[in-house]
């Protein structure tokens, strides 16, 4: 296929920007999934939602073969105002909040794909699912069911490095959640008879590994929350959220491990009860470098000037949930930067690589053995 025209740059521009102003924070994407839904049915395309709400639609190609192209439809919670304007050659929002170029980048330049494809016919079969509650553990790829497809892989364009790196690994993620249970008291008059939940958290979060345990492995405290809003009061509920996630499969159980019994020494110490629920959000995975895949991908990112770079990373993405229910699926970068942050942004030259990659991935899908 060729490269983008300056009108399909310019249109995905403007698609880009369009999407970024529908507010679409994980468990509210009617809006923008309706928004997407008009443009796809716009083409011609027959548009199929499931039950959880995701959106799968098809493309004829000129060879029996299909390949998947998914992107999620979600972002992290939005506070405040989404304007996207460009600022020395990237978009970023001009209010204080994130952009949404995570993961709506790669949602708008499927969209153009979509366009090309239905226009001008495609080398290969399309198949493309847009999910949601993406960054909700990848609830929404979870609920699908890979069975609906007709490829035999496909491709998510997720992670916020430079165009052109390929993602081999990805970690096993845990989450726990610790609800600590105390005593009230008057902390001036009895403070004896209280049971200071805050202090049990404080005691099990002292006792945790954080940070990077090792090349493979992460833990982290992210959220704790507890009290009356005053400080007279020995505080009797605190409920404190951390996570695991490691490369290696049998490291990540033994962090896990630590964290939990950081969590009931903790309660004991400070002579409170608690309530733990340790979940696996998702399994992870690594892929073989020969793998038909990664051979196409690569093979269009060097077409279109980048140099393949295999890196393994420490964040899920839709690729997890579809790998774990047997389908395989790539992630590439997308050349985003600062994603769930308010600096936000991603390069128009990013945005309109992704396109040319994009365009070159199919042919390269279609040249495969």
């Amino acid at each position: 296929m060729r490269p983008a025209s300056e009108a399909e740059k310019a249109r995905l521009n403007d698609t880009f920007a369009a999407l970024c102003r529908i507010p679409s924070p994980f468990g509210h994407e009617e809006q923008v999934a309706a928004h997407v839904t008009s443009e796809l049915e716009s083409l011609g395309l027959a548009v199929e939602t499931d039950a959880r709400g995701n959106l799968l639609t098809r493309i004829r190609g000129r060879a029996d073969r299909t390949v998947l192209l998914c992107a999620h439809l979600d972002t992290v919670e939005v506070d405040g105002e989404i304007e996207p304007v460009v600022v020395d050659g990237s978009w970023e929002n001009a209010h204080a909040t994130i952009l949404g170029a995570d993961n709506k980048a790669a949602v708008a330049v499927f969209l153009e794909v979509a366009r090309r494809a239905g226009i001008e016919g495609a080398p290969v079969g399309l198949e493309l699912l847009f999910t949601v509650e993406e960054e909700n553990a990848l609830s929404g790829a979870k609920a699908f069911d890979p069975s609906r497809l007709r490829s035999r892989f496909g491709y998510v364009f997720d992670h916020a490095t430079p165009i052109g790196d390929v993602i081999t690994a990805s970690p096993t993620y845990y989450r726990l959640t610790a609800e600590f249970h105390g005593r009230a008291a008057h902390a001036g008059i009895r403070p004896e008879a209280g049971r200071s939940a805050i202090l049990a958290a404080a005691h099990a979060i002292a006792a945790m590994p954080h940070g990077r345990l090792d090349e493979q492995t992460t833990a982290n405290v992210g959220s704790v929350r507890g009290g009356v809003g005053s400080t007279n009061v020995v505080p009797e509920r605190c409920t404190l959220m951390a996570e695991a996630r490691s490369l290696d499969p049998d490291r990540v159980e033994d962090v896990v491990a630590k964290l939990i019994d950081a969590v009931h020494d903790g309660a004991a110490a400070a002579e409170c009860d608690v309530d733990l629920v340790s979940e696996k959000l998702f399994e992870g995975y690594r892929q073989k470098v020969t793998a038909p895949a990664i051979v196409a991908a690569e093979a269009a990112l060097r077409a279109c000037g980048y140099e393949p770079r295999r890196i393994l990373t420490g964040g899920g993405s839709d690729a997890n949930a579809l790998e774990a229910q047997g389908f395989e699926c790539v992630n590439l970068a997308n050349g985003t930067e600062h994603n769930h942050e308010p600096t936000e942004r991603v390069s128009v030259a990013a945005l309109e690589g992704m396109l040319d990659v994009c365009f070159t991935l199919l042919d390269e899908v279609a040249a495969l053995p």
